[in-house]
């Protein structure tokens, strides 16, 4: 009877890792073993761009690589995890609950943005997932069907990290295209903290207020959301700001899915691990990806929550779990280079490198590494077995 690898999640770090075990065992020529992925769709949803219009065509079909590399693919959505029986229990595409058994568990279920308790936060939108993300394309496009009024031209975001710097730099473009060129939009972003950008660090902060100012995005500092309801936004300070639109960026969770794991968990939820990215205290259940607190060096730095971490992640994982089974070495995880990538809308885009972030790139040199990310890096190989496998090679970097 076949042993089974079971990766749960068919995110960056679910698809890389189902990739990278296939490859570890065809190297052993070991056909024993089955590899299979167990989530909702066989597509890569490209989470990363889900601030840019378009969103809709935001995924990349898996199911041609998964078959032309011989990993089968379970259409379902995982609700519980047995680790003394090793099962996984699912619900179908039928609606159905059904049980998976395992030999090996790969938890890479990734995460989502937390919706706290806020009095009408219903009424905010999100680029969080994709179904969030054409909500809120639809919702903008249908703007130009109102009158004219303040509360139409604007968009209040919540949150000046990552995603909200991006969604907010590329709002007054997307509002434009659906209002006119010559409409009079305001884009608002509320932020908690004290300067501009201040979560990306020093170096970034100054260019994002350029930016920002270049392009009229407005920012709240020292501020919060208390209140949302279909008209706007009440703000801690007492302001109130009449939007059409609010896209709520704040906070990010792992999955639900790691508590059902006895295991240590981080704030965020991610499970700890150890340096082959294998569960602490569980011998057959390794985490991947956002639901993984991996340390990427030895100076006591972590993976986040991007895809840059979930790609190499995943390779790692993939190859580890693989690795448990036929008895071989693993290669540990370890990605000591990091940079980031943030896209500004019309003004540019900027790269840093390093955990202090030093500014490396800016305006239209930023610009066209970001569409090459975006573009091109972040996609799937294509379902040619040969190249499929040798790219989820652990050793490879994500970043040169």
């Amino acid at each position: 009877m076949k042993q089974r690898i079971l990766i749960v999640g068919a995110g960056f770090a679910g698809m890389w890792s189902a990739l990278s075990a296939t490859r570890l065992l065809d190297m052993h020529g070991h056909r024993d073993t089955e590899v299979a992925v167990l989530a909702p769709q066989a597509e890569l949803r490209l989470r990363p761009r889900f601030y840019e219009q378009e969103a809709h065509r935001m995924v990349a079909p898996l199911a041609e690589l998964f078959a032309v590399v011989g990993v089968r693919f379970i259409k379902g959505a995982a609700e519980r995890i047995d680790v003394d029986g090793q099962t996984v229990t699912y619900r179908d595409a039928q609606g159905d609950l059904a049980e998976l058994g395992y030999d090996r568990l790969v938890l890479a279920t990734g995460s989502n943005l937390v919706r706290p308790a806020l009095a009408g936060l219903e009424h905010a939108f999100d680029v969080d997932q994709l179904e969030g993300a054409v909500r809120l394309e639809q919702h903008l496009k249908s703007l130009g069907r109102l009158p004219a009024s303040s509360a139409r031209n604007t968009v209040v975001v919540a949150g000046g990290g990552f995603t909200g710097i991006e969604t907010a730099t590329e709002m007054p473009a997307r509002l434009r295209a659906v209002l006119g060129e010559a409409a009079d939009v305001r884009v608002i972003v509320v932020d908690r903290g004290s300067e501009i950008g201040g979560a990306l660090g020093k170096g970034p902060h100054a260019l994002v207020a350029e930016a920002s100012a270049e392009l009229g995005v407005e920012w709240r500092l020292n501020s919060s959301v208390v209140a949302v309801d279909a008209g706007g936004v009440s703000l801690a300070d007492g302001e109130r700001i009449e939007a059409s639109t609010v896209v709520w960026t704040v906070g990010v969770r792992a999955s639900s899915l790691t508590a059902q794991i006895p295991a240590q968990r981080d704030g965020l939820g991610r499970l700890h691990v150890d340096g082959n990215l294998r569960v602490i205290g569980q011998d057959a259940i390794f985490a991947t990806g956002d639901v993984a607190y991996a340390a990427t060096d030895e100076l006591g730095n972590y993976a986040l929550m991007t895809c840059q971490h979930a790609i190499a992640l995943g390779r790692s994982a993939g190859n580890n779990v693989a690795a448990s089974l036929l008895g071989v070495e693993p290669i540990p995880y370890r990605q000591p280079k990091y940079a980031t990538c943030l896209d500004l809308g019309g003004w540019g885009a900027l790269l840093t490198e390093g955990w202090d972030r030093q500014v490396k790139q800016v305006r239209e040199a930023g610009k066209q590494l970001k569409n090459h990310i975006n573009n091109i890096l972040i996609y799937p190989p294509a379902a040619n077995r040969a190249d499929a496998l040798a790219a989820a090679d652990p050793l490879i970097p994500v970043i040169e």
